[in-house]
């Protein structure tokens, strides 16, 4: 049986850790281990993990680190599972079938590399479950079709193609899709996490953005079809945002369009 590590970096937000290990414990089947690594600058984390009892499966590292990006690959390289599962706190498993289906997908196939899933988020104003295979003709997107929360990746992937960018602040995780895109994976229909609305992606939206273009003109040089995605998403992001944009959502999402 597949084996998973999960990760979850955190920086000084206590509730959002609690959360996110609750739904860790939920969990039919148990990670292999879950590795919290905590920069936070206050210690109310550190008491919290030390001070209450935790299931053995969680470990955890609190010490200043130089981003988020330092802060994953201290998870990755601590690792010991097969598969390593990014959580960042405040995020949160679906529901307790989560590990399964995904240790039962690796297991099915032991030639895959990676898989996603479908995502719990907020979109104008409204809870929304979004998420496509992958497909990397469409890699200019961004990630718009495959999102951070659900995806698994084997051990193995990191120690051919690297760990994260630490230079990049917002996007080193599509500069790590980039990088795997050739690797087999595949897509679980099903919604595998809950989105933070509140990350650092998606409060710094339009940063991220900018930087995943960036990242993309560097594997693959410049794109017209970038450029006039990146002209909509801008629109999308402002037009979300009002009154109008919120309703036109709602009609969107009855008709079923929401995931398109």
């Amino acid at each position: 049986m597949s084996t998973i590590s999960i990760i979850t970096i955190c920086f000084n937000n206590l509730e959002e850790v609690i959360k996110t290990c609750a739904s860790v414990d939920a969990q039919g089947v148990k990670p292999f281990e879950h590795i919290v690594i905590d920069g936070s600058s206050k210690e109310d984390i550190r008491k919290y993990l030390g001070h209450n009892p935790q299931p053995a499966y969680r470990s955890w590292v609190c010490e200043r680190d130089k981003g988020i990006g330092d802060a994953f690959n201290k998870g990755v390289l601590k690792a010991k599972g097969e598969i390593v599962y990014l959580l960042n706190s405040g995020d949160t498993i679906y529901d307790a079938t989560v590990l399964q289906r995904v240790q039962d997908t690796f297991d099915k196939d032991p030639q895959l590399m990676w898989c996603n899933g479908k995502l719990n988020t907020l979109r104008g104003g409204i809870w929304v479950l979004v998420g496509k295979p992958f497909e990397k003709r469409k890699l200019y997107r961004g990630m718009r079709a495959v999102f951070h929360p659900t995806m698994y990746v084997k051990k193995e992937v990191y120690k051919r193609h690297g760990l994260y960018d630490n230079d990049i602040k917002y996007a080193m995780d599509y500069d790590f899709m980039c990088r795997i895109a050739n690797e087999k994976n595949t897509f679980i229909n099903y919604p595998l996490a809950t989105f933070d609305p509140t990350g650092i992606s998606s409060v710094n939206y339009l940063k991220a953005m900018k930087e995943s273009h960036i990242v993309y003109r560097k594997y693959y040089g410049n794109s017209i079809l970038q450029t006039l995605w990146g002209i909509r998403q801008t629109m999308l992001h402002y037009t979300l945002q009002s009154k109008a944009g919120k309703i036109l959502y709602r009609i969107k999402k009855g008709l079923g369009l929401e995931n398109m």
